[in-house]
């Protein structure tokens, strides 16, 4: 089973990338952040005509939305609020085997790291805790995947001191998602098959004029897993040509292969 993560940053405005994305990868499951738009908005007819028949969302109009697409069953949604507004940064579901799939969309957490003078980035560090109470409580082999808006390795950033005053490179939001790392037996697949140092950008700035060639790139994207889930992972990749497509995301999708 191929399962991707991709934060789309409009699927309405990019659905031709969607489109071409699925007919040249096939993944089983496509897990989407950013999607930008009510449920009744969503282009499910563009999906269920390549195949992607299962559909659950969590919209919501012109920011966030999370929805997970699949050519597999999939059932027993939920939707949860990590973030204490309603807004729509999470939707879950169960696969046929019992495993859980969790897709995140992690607030950016605004300009200036600091609690007292950005509120948006104590509302980050709040919903990553939020996280870390829930996953104290899983019991069932659970795959997490999304935009969770931390690069939390060295090498996980174009330049470690040039962005340590950077929000998504900070020292107190690295500690956070450790401990949210550590809250359940997690295993961070990218870097399971890719190693510190290797390199495993998945988003670049909007702001470059030339991205490939300022290369300024973080880890912004990731999937993890517990147990079996973990144990099955297989092969894990990362799509930065998708970044120079037609229209692209500033994110690019990421992919983990499960043998189940």
């Amino acid at each position: 089973m191929k399962i991707v993560s991709w934060n789309i940053n409009s699927v309405r405005f990019r659905i031709a990338i969607v489109e071409q994305f699925l007919r040249e990868v096939e993944p089983d499951i496509l897990c989407l952040q950013e999607t930008k738009v009510i449920d009744g908005d969503f282009p499910a007819d563009a999906f269920r005509a390549i195949g992607y028949r299962h559909i659950m969302l969590h919209g919501q109009r012109m920011h966030h939305g999370v929805a997970i697409v699949s050519r597999v069953p999939i059932a027993a949604d939920d939707r949860l609020d990590w973030q204490a507004n309603r807004e729509a940064r999470h939707i879950g579901v169960r696969l046929a085997n019992g495993v859980r799939l969790e897709n995140v969309y992690v607030p950016a957490g605004g300009d200036i790291p600091d609690r007292e003078a950005n509120p948006k980035f104590g509302q980050k560090l709040d919903f990553i805790e939020r996280m870390t109470r829930w996953s104290e409580t899983l019991d069932a082999p659970t795959i997490l995947t999304g935009d969770f808006n931390v690069a939390p390795l060295e090498s996980d950033v174009w330049s470690h001191k040039q962005l340590l005053d950077v929000v998504s490179h900070t020292p107190v939001e690295v500690a956070a998602l450790d401990a949210l790392k550590a809250s359940n037996d997690w295993t961070d697949l990218g870097r399971h098959f890719y190693p510190a140092p290797a390199r495993l950008h998945t988003w670049w700035s909007y702001r470059a004029k030339d991205w490939a060639v300022s290369d300024r790139g973080r880890r912004l994207d990731h999937m993890w897993a517990t147990g079996d889930a973990a144990r099955a992972a297989t092969a894990h990749r990362v799509f930065e040509d998708c970044r120079s497509w037609l229209k692209p995301s500033d994110h690019v999708p990421i992919m983990t292969e499960f043998a189940f």
